[in-house]
């Protein structure tokens, strides 16, 4: 199917200046796109974005199973090597909050959820029914089939509500960000992994950083996305780098790729990356990995 755009965008559509100055074009397989970035806020958008039934057909059962060309690691064959990094997550999102609800806004096959179950009672939002089906299924949770927007969850229901590497997925993110704030009770937190486009790994790569996905139709910065969450209910902030956890847990879900034993030589450039996530240099940080909590 060739893809096709919407609109494009006037104005900025997180802060809304109309100011707006072309960024990037980028070529990622098949599909070309372009980015604009807003002056003011930092935050860089694709421009036009693709059109509703272009998304749309990414999201497909390939998507999920990892046979499409633009695709998803199939995180059901590697369910127990990524439970390391589910759980040490987890660990950390308890030291928070200890108890209540816990939804996971792009819960994809439920793996990371089934995990929360250990403190939480898991909800999830996913657009593909082909993954949700198997979420209810196999783990017993209940997941909305959709839109964190069509969701019909009741305001302050929930204690924790997660968003790892989703938010870049998305036309309109303000809308989604807004509703987290609306389902969130009064001591809850909101869990956000994406990349920071201010990170040295993302300026040094360019048009050829690995994050320009056809997917990919929102792209933050700390500061961008900060204000995203200031501007929608949230007022406290705790920004982890590279991410909320520590290197092992990362190197025993590496093992669920590996196909022999010279594969352990990856260890040593994920632990360089992971410890260069510690370190800013003329302000910025090394790389581009961030995960946020934001509290109301």
């Amino acid at each position: 199917m060739s893809h096709r755009f919407s609109k494009k965008w006037k104005h900025c559509p997180l802060c809304g200046i109309k100011d707006i100055i072309p960024h990037k074009l980028i070529s990622s397989g098949q599909y070309s796109f372009n980015t604009d970035l807003c002056p003011s806020c930092g935050f860089i958008f694709m421009n036009p974005p693709f059109d509703e039934m272009t998304i749309k057909s990414f999201y497909s059962d390939e998507y999920y199973s990892g046979k499409a060309e633009y695709s998803y690691t199939d995180e059901r064959a590697i369910y127990d090597y990524s439970s390391h990094v589910w759980d040490a997550r987890i660990r950390n999102i308890h030291s928070y909050v200890k108890t209540g609800n816990f939804l996971d806004v792009g819960c994809s096959f439920g793996g990371f959820l089934s995990r929360a179950k250990k403190y939480y009672t898991p909800y999830g939002v996913e657009i593909s029914e082909y993954s949700s089906s198997y979420a209810r299924k196999h783990f017993g949770i209940t997941v909305h089939n959709g839109t964190i927007e069509t969701s019909d969850f009741n305001a302050g229901m929930f204690s924790v509500i997660t968003m790892i590497e989703m938010i870049e997925h998305l036309t309109n993110p303000v809308s989604a960000i807004r509703k987290c704030s609306d389902l969130l009770n009064e001591n809850g937190v909101l869990v956000i992994q994406t990349a920071d486009m201010d990170g040295w790994q993302s300026i040094k790569d360019g048009a050829h950083y690995h994050y320009y996905l056809p997917g990919h139709l929102s792209y933050f910065s700390e500061r961008s996305l900060i204000y995203a969450l200031k501007t929608n209910g949230f007022s406290r902030f705790r920004v982890y780098r590279p991410v909320d956890f520590g290197l092992v847990p990362k190197l025993l879900k590496s093992r669920g790729t590996f196909k022999s034993s010279s594969d352990y030589l990856k260890w040593l450039k994920i632990a360089s990356y992971h410890f260069k996530g510690f370190f800013h240099y003329k302000g910025r940080p090394l790389t581009s990995s961030m995960v946020i909590y934001a509290f109301k």
